[in-house]
Parts: structure tokens; sequence; C-alpha cells
């Protein structure tokens, strides 16, 4: 009886509110997404439904936050690839038919909201944070030919997501177990300031900077 009872609340049950939106929901987690693209794959949509129900009650207990609200849509107009606004995600279904096993995309997406943050300041570590996610918690990523790159001399930590995604778990490895957490909560209650990579790690950002690019190995 326990098994069965485990099984249940982890089903997810989908209800409709029109002909191309369907809201799915799950242990306490809501899932609405508005299909522009009539010919768009439902086993991608699938994909996409799983990777929101396993990744973002990891991304909430790791962060601390209780985000169990969002929307997802499937835009055949939108020019780039995925963008989040509060906890609304447009992603384009050009794409995700173009590259089918790169839905981690919406991890990344998925991770802005969670962060939620008063200032989308600096701007490269607001992504460099969501690749940071996508990296630890990403189901497809290896599929999708997504990876952290190599390090290489001409980048900056400023050049944001998979640059700055390393930086951090490079930091996290070798300085400060919880330095992803601490600039995470800095962003959210907006008390970041340049120092704060001192005041959490000992040393400058510029120092931390030319120590990892000294020894780059994560």
């Amino acid at each position: 009886m326990s098994i069965v009872i485990a099984l249940l609340v982890f089903i997810i049950l989908p209800y409709y509110l029109t002909g191309n939106v369907v809201v799915y929901t799950s242990n306490g987690y809501k899932l609405t997404i508005e299909n522009k693209d009539d010919s768009f794959s439902n086993e991608t949509r699938q994909h996409l439904i799983d990777t929101y129900f396993k990744v973002m009650p990891e991304m909430n207990a790791y962060f601390g936050q209780n985000k169990r609200d969002a929307r997802l849509t499937i835009d055949p107009g939108y020019k780039g690839a995925a963008v989040t606004t509060g906890s609304n995600i447009v992603l384009s279904a050009e794409f995700i038919r173009k590259y089918p096993e790169s839905y981690d995309a919406v991890t990344h997406e998925f991770a802005h909201v969670v962060q939620s943050y008063p200032k989308y300041d600096p701007s490269w570590l607001v992504e460099g944070i969501a690749d940071f996610a996508r990296y630890k918690w990403g189901v497809n990523n290896k599929k999708g030919g997504w990876s952290l790159p190599d390090f290489k001399s001409d980048q900056k930590y400023t050049d944001a997501y998979k640059v700055t995604a390393r930086f951090l778990v490079w930091l996290q490895r070798w300085k400060k177990r919880d330095i992803v957490k601490r600039l995470d909560r800095a962003l959210r209650s907006d008390t970041y300031k340049d120092d704060s990579w001192k005041a959490f790690a000992g040393k400058t950002l510029d120092e931390l900077w030319k120590e990892y690019s000294e020894k780059p190995d994560i």
C-alpha cells in the first residue's frame, strides 16, 4: 500500500484550459504549457514536462525557495532560444525542433524562475548561476551536446553563461562549498556588491579569477 501511495504522489495530472493551453500538476507543483505550434512534437513536450517536475524541487531545495508555478509558451515566432520574465518562459519552437535533445535549455530558464531576483544585475552573474543550475541539474546535457567549456586565457568572468558557470563550479570545489548559495542570497536580497566576493571567499573577484586561471581544474 505504501508503495502505491508513493507512486500516486508523483503522478502528473493534466487538465485543459483551452485547446492549446494545458495545466500539469504534481506534488504541489504546477506547469502551464501554451503551445502555439500545431506541429510541436508530443515527445519533446513530455521531455519538457518531466524536466520541470524533476528539476524544480531540486533547485528549490538547494536555493531555499518555494517556486512551484511556471508558464511555458511554445512560440514559433520567437527568434531566440528561450527567455524568462518572472515565472513566464517563452521557448522557440524552431530552436527545440532543430535541437530536440537540447531541452535542458528550459532547465536554465526554470533556474531563472527560482532566482526571481529584484534586479538583473550583474547580468553575467545571474546568467552564470542559471547555467550552473543547468550543469548541476540538467537531465539531458550530454545527449544535447551541452557542457562547460575548457578554460581559455582570453575568457573573462563577465562572459556569463557557461564561462561564469565553470568559474562558479571551480569556486565551489576549491574555495567555498556554499559560494553559489551565498551569491544567490545576496542577489535575491539586493545586497550584492563587488566586495561580496572577499566576504564570501576571502579574496577579491579579480584575485579569485587569477587563481582560477592558473589552475582551472574542476
